[in-house]
């Protein structure tokens, strides 16, 4: 067996240790979401974590780990009579992003429970994971229908597999521990909700700091028994002290004056629901057992809504978690009553974390590079760099757009936006099952077994129902897409009321990738050529920032745009073949720059044709008169054009049947 890198050993990351170690004090606290960039021990820390767990009573033999002092009544494995249980270490269960259902809330044998009635079932991670740690790393990348178990097991505190009135049911109650790297996407709103903390994590940018973190590192690979051995005084230090708090847990007492301040807190910052405020106080509580005292205090109170309250707090979607400090501690000091605490709170005794806020995750809202890209013109030409070129501009506020889907029906990664065969649907017909039964079709089966009934020499009222009889459901839901956006970034859109428009169109396109589980990526095309200012990816938050400082000028090369727009496609095609894109193209149509831009922009438009994808122009042209170009390049795609008017969801114009008519 691998030794896990000490706990202890992991250089600084205050805010990671603290959270976890509280979970381990309080698993009531609900669990940790880590957010952060890739290399920062997200998955050291947490792997580490398990070592320093308290060992768990059980029910010897029992697959499902009851508790002898309280056996689950409904076990699969029961019923367990009181008492006799044995210990076995704190488990840490990981949960594999391409994880299929059945690994994940186990396996019903459909053959046996229908010809036998027997209820023969594998237990899955759920199980594994039942008063452990369930860790799901780069959880944001966690398929929706694993997402949807997750939730119900959060909520119910058991795992339920059903298939056609047969059932099993047994307990899952777990640490839900998630790592995730912002740039690859977000989480969905509902699971987002069930960790309780959350906590940002940064490289160090002191030298000193990341010369102690290499030489830890480099000193592990080289012997991980020995340097192990070099930090069991420290692991044991800290084990005693989780096993004390857990001990002073029950003591501490939560007083009005810090419920108060709790609940002003969530209120202040607006968070949805109660759960806030139930996270906060728990967390507080043991903060105050970690600290070794019996009173919660307002600096415990000021740490807990650091760590439950950042992701809970109204935001826009592309906006990063975090908290506004100086309201907290305006709002906390209006509401401390008349409470004794320090305006300037201790940290407690020795340990990871103990008052210090999150880590300065090293970006504001002004940074980046805003200012203009230099490129070498042509002769006689504006010059992208010079007088032709403008600064960004903001983007106009985001409104709902309308739906934008891909025709016929696909088969790509499960999401919200076009009709696919997926996995979780409406039922839409039956198949013979290629490779393992996931969804039985009792009609469909019962239908193909009933001919042959004398034949295999039934005789008693059970059906004899062999392999060959099993048809498994198909169905009809939704698939994620890869939505490109191609956006014109020329003279000709540079008015700035224009491109403000604009950018607000394409943000609220990319609000309704974000909510539908999409791909996206960007193209712009200015001057004397075109950038992919942002490869295929699932942040749409990226797409936004770099929409948000994208500068115009120069002429309009059109079909370099929808040039570069293809080769995206080719390469995206060949890594991902299931996900169907939808170009979106955003221009008034007009080409310029180079021999015959027109009809050179019209023969790269064809090719998108030829290839099937679905396309939609969104049709910038404004003023008076109107030379229709857009609409133009949209026949040349095989797509359709709309105005920018026309992408509003309140709008009248039917803009999904547009852009479906094409698979008539």
């Amino acid at each position: 067996m691998t030794t896990p890198f000490p706990f202890t050993a992991v250089v600084g990351q205050d805010d990671l240790r603290l959270a976890l170690l509280l979970n381990a004090v309080s698993p009531a606290v609900g669990g940790v979401l880590v957010r952060g960039e890739k290399g920062t021990a997200k998955s050291t820390a947490v792997r580490a974590l398990s070592a320093l767990l308290p060992a768990v009573p059980v029910v010897p033999g029992c697959r499902f780990s009851c508790d002898p002092a309280s056996p689950d009544p409904g076990c699969p494995d029961g019923p367990h009579e009181t008492g006799g249980g044995v210990e076995r270490p704190a488990r840490m269960v990981e949960l594999p992003v391409g994880a299929s259902e059945d690994r994940l809330v186990g396996a019903l044998d459909i053959e046996r429970a229908l010809a036998e009635g027997v209820k023969a079932f594998e237990p899955g991670l759920l199980a594994d994971a039942h008063r452990g740690i369930l860790y799901v790393d780069e959880v944001n990348l966690l398929h929706d229908h694993l997402v949807d178990l997750l939730l119900d097991a959060a909520a119910m505190g058991a795992s339920y597999v059903e298939r056609e009135g047969v059932s099993v049911r047994h307990a899952a109650r777990f640490l839900l521990v998630g790592t995730m790297n912002p740039e690859e996407g977000e989480l969905r709103p509902q699971l987002l909700d069930r960790f309780g903390l959350t906590v940002e994590v940064a490289a160090s940018r002191e030298p000193d700091q990341r010369v102690e973190v290499v030489r830890r590192r480099l000193a592990y690979d080289d012997d991980p028994a020995a340097f192990a051995a070099r930090w069991a005084e420290e692991e044991a230090a800290v084990r005693a002290r989780i096993v004390a708090a857990r001990a002073l847990l029950p003591s501490v007492r939560l007083g009005d004056g810090a419920l108060r301040q709790i609940a002003a807190t969530c209120a202040a910052f607006e968070v949805d629901g109660m759960r806030a405020d139930i996270v906060m106080a728990r967390t507080a509580t043991a903060l105050a057992a970690w600290a070794g005292r019996t009173d919660v205090l307002a600096e415990d109170v000021r740490q807990a809504a650091l760590l439950a309250l950042p992701h809970r707090r109204r935001r826009n979607p592309f906006d990063a978690p975090g908290l506004d400090e100086d309201k907290l501690d305006e709002t906390l000091e209006e509401f401390g009553g008349s409470q004794d605490d320090d305006p300037d709170p201790d940290p407690g005794p020795d340990g990871p974390g103990g008052g210090g806020g999150q880590p300065d995750p090293g970006e504001g809202p002004e940074g980046g590079d805003t200012g203009a890209r230099p490129e070498a013109g042509e002769g006689g030409q504006p010059q992208p760099s010079g007088g032709g070129e403008q600064s960004p501009v903001r983007a106009a506020e985001p409104f709902k757009a309308k739906v934008l889907s891909v025709p016929g029906i696909g088969e790509g990664v499960a999401g919200r936006r076009s009709r696919a065969r997926t996995e979780h649907g409406r039922t839409t017909g039956a198949r013979r099952p290629q490779g393992a039964l996931t969804k039985l079709h009792l009609a469909a089966t019962v239908q193909a077994a009933a001919p042959h009934q004398r034949a295999r020499g039934r005789s008693g009222p059970g059906l004899v129902v062999r392999r060959d009889d099993l048809r498994q459901a198909t169905r009809e839901g939704r698939e994620g897409n890869l939505v490109l956006f191609v956006v014109d970034a020329s003279g000709s859109m540079a008015a700035r009321q224009r491109m403000s428009a604009v950018k607000g169109a394409v943000l609220s396109l990319l609000l309704d990738a974000y909510q539908r589980r999409d791909k996206v990526g960007l193209v712009t095309f200015r001057g004397t050529g075109a950038d992919v200012a942002l490869p295929p990816t699932s942040s749409v938050d990226a797409a936004a920032a770099r929409l948000e400082s994208l500068p115009t000028g120069g002429r309009t090369p059109l079909a370099a745009g929808l040039l570069r727009a293809h080769d995206v496609l080719r390469v995206e095609r060949l890594r991902d073949p299931a996900r169907r894109p939808l170009v979106v193209v955003v221009t008034d149509g007009r080409a310029t720059g180079g021999p015959e831009p027109v009809a050179l922009a019209g023969r790269a438009a064809r090719l998108f044709a030829a290839d099937g994808v679905a396309s939609v122009v969104v049709d910038c042209e404004s003023g008076p008169v109107r030379l229709g170009l857009a609409g133009q390049l949209a026949g040349e795609l095989g797509g359709t054009a709309v105005t920018l008017d026309e992408l509003r969801a309140d709008s009248i114009a039917g803009l999904v049947k547009d852009v479906q008519r094409r698979a008539a």
